[in-house]
């Protein structure tokens, strides 16, 4: 079995929906994205938005995907998470 993963980072409208049964959702552009990373992920790797790759760039070693082409949004610069790195 394989697995693609995919992450954004940017503010989200999140609340409680439901009368009789309630669950908690997450709603916005940034879980849109999120999502297309995912998508547009390969196996077994982890793909990332830029919002991501500003916060973790100093403590994980990440390959430029380049430009991609991402459904709804056009292009965005994307990485690959290939290394945790060492001090």
């Amino acid at each position: 079995m394989t697995f693609r993963f995919g992450i954004n980072s940017a503010p989200v409208v999140a609340g409680v929906i439901g009368i009789s049964k309630f669950h908690y959702d997450l709603w916005g552009d940034t879980v849109n994205i999120a999502s297309r990373m995912e998508s547009y992920s390969e196996e077994s790797r982890l793909h990332i938005s830029q919002g991501r790759h500003d916060l973790i760039k100093d403590e994980f070693g990440c390959v430029s995907r380049g430009m991609t082409d991402i459904k709804g949004k056009g292009l965005m610069q994307t990485w690959f998470v290939e290394r945790v790195c060492t001090a």
